[in-house]
């Protein structure tokens, strides 16, 4: 199978089953594992950070975050499609009483303006409006199509959030790719915001795993409630050797995967019925409107798997996903699948 519909679906590669088999492991509740360790102060170096913390899932990373930016009552604003707001289980309602303040960026882009954002703050306003308590950002924006949160753009609405003493986030689930199709490094994209979360599990190619970083003290606090939350792993350096692999050698090769979500964009962009921009590729996630083919989003996801090839649907559009086990030849594969499913 050529499995587009996400880059979580990667096998670990040989060098992570190496590394995960001759780990040096300890009590991680303990602090004690040497491994988590050793990617802990990794990441935050990568990162220019204080300090990070593995946690098994992103969502419980940026929930983490959440809880300890606000206080119950208060409102995160979001952009309308963001990560947080539509695929985490309503956890900012049900872990800290907060509800969310989306916001759709009027380009589409999913990458929001100072000016869209300010408009959403209640900040000193009256005693019977939920005050804002947190900025939740997305980079790379995943239901806007892999989209761009440029270092100008995070410093400009850091800097107006900061004057206001609100705190930012980051759900920086793919924040490798954003940097790499920046020319940024992540340091310098993360570097204004009050924390931070990426996966090792998405376009890294780890098994399992995310971090969450930030100021030490913040750290340390989410240390407890990752443990509240059932995110004590004990020895889980078994799953931080990879996470270490991943860091180290996966980033370097990340320009592969835009380069064959980019030929994929072309591909479909001739295919009568679908609409799609291949300008607008600019990392690993392809998002295309298939209604004017005549034929739904999940009747087409459903025949091209006699092609050998998953993808997800969305409504009238598509999602398609590349990743270290795509390669270009499996693009032309699923291209012809699709002329075919479409044709038909």
């Amino acid at each position: 199978m050529i499995d587009l519909r996400s880059d979580t679906v990667t096998k670990p590669t040989r060098a992570m089953r190496r590394a995960m088999a001759e780990a040096e492991v300890g009590d991680d509740v303990y602090g004690e594992d040497p491994t988590v360790n050793r990617l802990q102060e990794r990441a935050a170096e990568i990162f220019g950070k204080e300090a990070a913390i593995f946690v098994p899932t992103g969502s419980m990373g940026n929930q983490i975050a959440i809880k300890l930016h606000t206080r119950p009552g208060q409102e995160v604003v979001i952009e309308e499609r963001g990560h947080i707001f539509n695929f985490e289980m309503a956890a900012m309602a049900a872990v800290s009483g907060t509800i969310p303040r989306p916001v759709r960026s009027r380009d589409g882009s999913g990458i929001l303006t100072w000016d869209e954002i300010e408009a959403a703050l209640h900040v000193g306003g009256a005693y019977y409006v939920a005050p804002t308590g947190l900025i939740a950002l997305e980079n790379s924006h995943n239901l806007a199509g892999g989209t761009l949160l440029t270092r100008s753009r995070t410093e400009e609405i850091c800097e107006r959030a900061h004057e206001r003493k609100l705190p930012v986030h980051l759900d920086g689930a793919r924040i490798f790719n954003a940097a790499t199709a920046l020319a940024e490094s992540v340091a310098a994209l993360a570097r204004p915001v009050d924390s931070v979360m990426f996966c090792l599990s998405k376009a890294l190619g780890a098994p399992v795993g995310s971090m969450l970083l930030g100021e030490r003290a913040f750290i340390e606090e989410a240390r407890s409630w990752r443990k509240l939350l059932g995110g004590g792993m004990r020895q889980a350096g078994v799953l931080a050797a990879a996470g270490l692999v991943a860091l180290e050698e996966t980033p370097r090769r990340l320009h592969e995967d835009h380069a064959n979500a980019r030929k994929l964009a072309e591909g479909l962009a001739e295919i009568p019925g679908i609409k799609i921009d291949p300008e607008k590729i600019v990392t690993n996630i392809i998002i295309f409107d298939v209604s004017e083919t005549g034929i739904s989003a999940d009747e087409i996801c459903a025949r091209l798997q006699q092609y050998n090839v998953l993808a997800s649907g969305f409504g009238d559009s598509i999602r398609m996903v590349t990743h270290y086990d795509v390669s270009s030849d499996d693009i032309d594969v699923a291209l012809k699948g699709m002329k075919e499913v479409v044709s038909r």
